[in-house]
């Protein structure tokens, strides 16, 4: 406001400092209303997930044991005659595939989730474009970013990387 406003109006000087924080405290609410929709969206398309999680672990479950038994029947078919260490190593390279099996399906389900995760996201952008908003009115996805030096990148990733080797 202007000193003459205030004069005219009996006004405090310093109410620019209040509008201010009055727009900072708008500002926020907005944001915590963004992100609160942000959370309703993701709590709804949990169960899915969860449902998929201990599939996960039975994938997991699977690739482990047959990876032991791959281990197993390797140590067999090095003790027995030779004559019957072909069959054994067979079943062994059969209990190898199986592992890897189960592995590559574990990782195609987590891709076909992101892909139709992207899928979802796209056709929800083009209801709001076909509902009549424009690209002002559509807000853009908003991403975060830091300026790291090489050294700084490379402690995180070792940080990472470590903190995953980790025995729990």
């Amino acid at each position: 406001m202007t000193r003459k406003l205030e004069e005219l109006f009996d006004l405090p000087s310093g109410t620019a400092d209040t509008d201010e924080t009055v727009t900072d405290i708008a500002a926020t609410q907005y944001s915590i209303t963004e992100i609160d929709s942000a959370i309703d969206k993701i709590d709804a398309a949990l169960p899915g997930i969860r449902d998929l999680e201990t599939s996960d672990k039975e994938m997991d479950d699977l690739a482990v044991k047959a990876t032991e038994t791959f281990d197993d029947l390797m140590d067999l078919g090095m003790q027995v005659d030779s004559r019957y260490a072909s069959e054994i190593f067979a079943v062994a390279g059969a209990m190898l595939g199986h592992a890897l099996t189960a592995k590559t399906a574990k990782m195609n389900k987590k891709l076909k989730m992101i892909q139709l995760q992207l899928q979802k996201a796209k056709l929800d952008l083009d209801k709001e474009k076909a509902a009549g908003q424009t690209d002002d009115d559509v807000p853009a996805a908003t991403g975060e970013g830091q300026v790291l030096s090489r050294n700084d990148l490379l402690e995180r990733l070792i940080g990472t990387r470590d903190q995953k080797n980790k025995p729990a």
